[in-house]
């Protein structure tokens, strides 16, 4: 892998690290969802708003832990090799998925 093509994945890792962290603390502001509850069905709707905005922020700190490991992958050298079988990952795969720890034939065992 060329130095300008590593350099281009460190630099779109570096920015979608920023946009996830941007939204993970937007997350992390209380909710105010009324103290208005006249109905069940209004509890319900929050209950179940809280615990998709969790799932989502949970999503979103497995993606940050993902980038994380690409980033210090690059820093050690060993950026865009295969975790699974050893072999260099793509750069069709890379391009989608630069933080991706495995090669296209290694997801498609997966």
């Amino acid at each position: 892998m060329t130095k300008e093509k590593m350099e281009s994945y460190k630099n779109k890792l570096r920015h979608e690290r920023l946009i996830i962290a941007k939204e993970i603390s937007d997350f992390e502001k209380p909710v105010n969802l009324g103290d208005d509850i006249d109905h069940f069905d209004e509890k319900t709707d929050e209950v179940v708003e809280l615990s998709n905005r969790f799932g989502e922020e949970n999503d979103l700190k497995r993606r940050m832990d993902e980038i994380d490991i690409a980033l210090g992958k690059i820093e050690k050298g060993d950026y865009g090799t295969c975790e699974s079988c050893g072999a260099k990952i793509e750069d069709e795969v890379l391009d989608i998925d630069p933080e991706s720890r495995l090669c296209e034939q290694c997801k498609a065992k997966g």
